[in-house]
Order: structure tokens, then sequence, then C-alpha cells
């Protein structure tokens, strides 16, 4: 894979599977996380939004028509926050998935999702390929640790 080639969350697992286990743990802890996608002026707009990883994908399922939809027709960048809950529980870190969204019109890709996830229908089903993670941490209650990792590059570890 080359630098900045977007890659599935299988591809993130498996070029860092310990970062993609802590990022996973966070994202399941919580049912509803928040979707940042880009209105027709440019501007952000934040969403809640369920997400799943199945089949070595994450996820976007929505209802038809909705706003988060249109935006991600309009441009596929998206940015993804998992729900913080109370704060006690972020032993994980706080994370955010950045990437693009693809809509998936495959009956044999919808159907398994639609088996597995049990959505209302009709809905919007988005894969993503994601172009970066972060992970911010508060490390031995000192520093604050933030990792970020990009397709293609190593893992890089940034302490202040």
């Amino acid at each position: 894979m080359t630098s900045g080639t977007p890659v599935n969350w299988a591809g993130f697992a498996t070029a860092v599977p310990a970062p993609a286990d802590t990022v996973g743990a966070r994202f399941g802890a919580y049912t509803h996380h928040v979707l940042a996608t880009l209105r027709k002026d440019g501007s952000p707009r934040t969403t809640g939004l369920e997400v799943r990883f199945l089949g070595g994908e994450l996820w976007l399922g929505m209802m038809p028509g909705s706003l988060k939809a249109l935006d991600l027709h309009r441009d596929p960048r998206f940015a993804l926050q998992a729900n913080p809950g109370d704060g006690a529980g972020m032993g994980g870190g706080d994370v955010r998935i950045g990437g693009r969204a693809v809509e998936v019109e495959d009956a044999g890709a919808r159907a398994g999702y639609a088996e597995e996830v049990k959505p209302p229908e009709p809905f919007h089903l988005f894969r993503t390929e994601l172009t970066e993670v972060v992970r911010t941490r508060v490390e031995d209650d000192r520093y604050l640790v933030v990792e970020i990792w990009r397709p293609g590059e190593p893992l890089r570890t940034v302490r202040r």
C-alpha cells in the first residue's frame, strides 16, 4: 500500500493491530457516536450516528434523504468521533477516524448488512475508506499522548 491510499477497517487492523483493537473497543463501548460531514457551503455538520464493524469494514447506515447522507453524496469526506460517554470510561482514550464514505449499491452487500443489523428500510449504506485514525490520551497524569496513523505510514506518537 502506498502512503495516502485509503484502506478499509481490515487494512487498518492489519497495519497496526493493537491500536485497532483499542479504537474498536472505544467505538464498541457505546452505540451512538458523532459524525462530521461537510455541508453544501463547506461548513461542518455534526450529527449522531450508529456505526458497525462487520466483515473487515466500518459501515455507516443512514435514513433515506438524511442531511448527512446528502452531504456524503456531495463530498465523501468525514470525521467520526467516538462517544466519550461521561468521561470516566475513557481508559482507551479519545478516538477519531477520518476518511471517505462510499455508498454501497451492491444488493448482496446491502442484504448482508441488513441481515446482521436489521435497519429500517429503506436506508443508505456507506463503507468507509480510512485516511487517518487518531487516539488522544493522558499518560501518567502528566503527558498528553497523541497517536496518529495514516495508510502507508508507521504509527506516529507525540507526547506533550
